[in-house]
């Protein structure tokens, strides 16, 4: 398969999509069998008691789920407050929540406490920009006051009538969260499901529905190891941190060669696989002075990827640290 292609499928009675490039495995979603949040979900929460020394609120979200909250400024124990869930949480922890509440689709972002009508930066064309902006003031005369409209990159191109949908559509769906007028716990907005997240932030591809050839990358994805040439990496999670281990059987400048080829494979793995939080990478052997080139390609590698990831530094045994936002469950409890 040459390009660019999202299969969509199922994993077990579960939804999924995969996103392939020239036959290779770049991105997967699959939906869990429980009930458990995903990021993008809306609540109407109450606030239960600021945790001292950190600076956040707990929160309760209904249905015997807690939340994080990590700005307790102006809150009070009681209050309701509408967040939206940014993360995986782990097991025994709560789901971290923001209050910067947004409604995304495809071709825009309905933003509260945001207002005016507003274009993705990265489309410059002044023609283009002005074309949009026309069929969102036509589409949405009432986005004034608090609430405002982003067009999305996708936007660009984009047919009227499709983007004038899309645009009614998110924009109803927002106002009849603003609108609830509830007071207790409660869930008033599922996020979006592993078919629908591909479509809504995938590249636009052809679609297509022959699993097989994700169903296949996925066995790879079942085991620790992965083999780049004659590389070698290790990626085990434990519940502290994810430990990753590059190996090669060449010394010398071969583990400069190993380091590289890991930095620039590490981001589809983690991604794949679902891994957040902490990651320690024991590198292959390596000279001091090659040290700025391998976290150079780190750096490269994680900033066209998808999902936060920092690079902390070097710890004194030489291993390179990351911390990554934890937006996914990791794909070992899904598949």
């Amino acid at each position: 398969m040459i390009g660019t292609q999202i299969h969509l499928g199922t994993h077990e009675g579960r939804g999924a999509a995969g996103l392939m490039e020239d036959g290779r495995l770049i991105d997967v979603l699959i939906d869990a069998d429980d009930d458990i949040p995903v990021p993008g979900t809306v609540f109407r929460a109450i606030c239960d008691r600021p945790v001292k020394g950190q600076g956040g609120m707990i929160l309760k979200l209904g249905g015997g789920l807690t939340g994080w909250h990590r700005n307790a400024k102006g809150l009070a124990p009681g209050q309701a407050l509408l967040v939206q869930v940014t993360g995986h949480a782990e097991p025994g922890k709560a789901v971290p929540v923001t209050d910067r509440v947004l409604f995304k689709s495809r071709l825009c972002i309905v933003t509260p406490g945001a207002p005016g009508l507003n274009v993705a930066r990265s489309l410059t064309d002044d023609e283009e920009r002005d074309r949009l902006l026309e069929i969102a003031h036509d589409v949405l005369p009432e986005a004034r006051g608090e609430t405002g409209v982003i067009l999305r990159t996708a936007a660009q191109g984009a047919d009227a009538d499709a983007l004038a949908e899309d645009l009614a559509t998110t924009w109803a769906a927002a106002m009849t969260v603003l609108g609830d007028e509830g007071t207790g716990a409660e869930r008033l907005l599922d996020g979006p499901d592993a078919q629908t997240l591909a479509w809504r932030d995938w590249p636009d591809a052809p679609v297509n529905d022959d699993w097989g050839p994700v169903a296949d990358a996925l066995d790879a994805l079942r085991t620790p190891e992965v083999r780049i040439g004659a590389v070698t990496l290790w990626i085990e999670p434990t519940r502290a941190l994810t430990a990753v281990d590059v190996n090669t059987p060449d010394g010398g400048a071969g583990g400069l060669r190993a380091n590289l080829a890991a930095a620039k494979e590490l981001p589809r793995q983690l991604r794949l696989r679902g891994i957040g939080g902490q990651v320690v990478v024991d590198l292959a052997p390596t000279s001091k002075k090659d040290r700025k080139a391998v976290e150079s390609a780190f750096r490269h590698a994680f900033r066209a990827d998808s999902v936060e990831t920092s690079f902390i530094g070097w710890t004194p045994l030489g291993h390179v640290e990351l911390t990554r936002r934890r937006e996914r469950r990791p794909l070992t409890d899904l598949l």
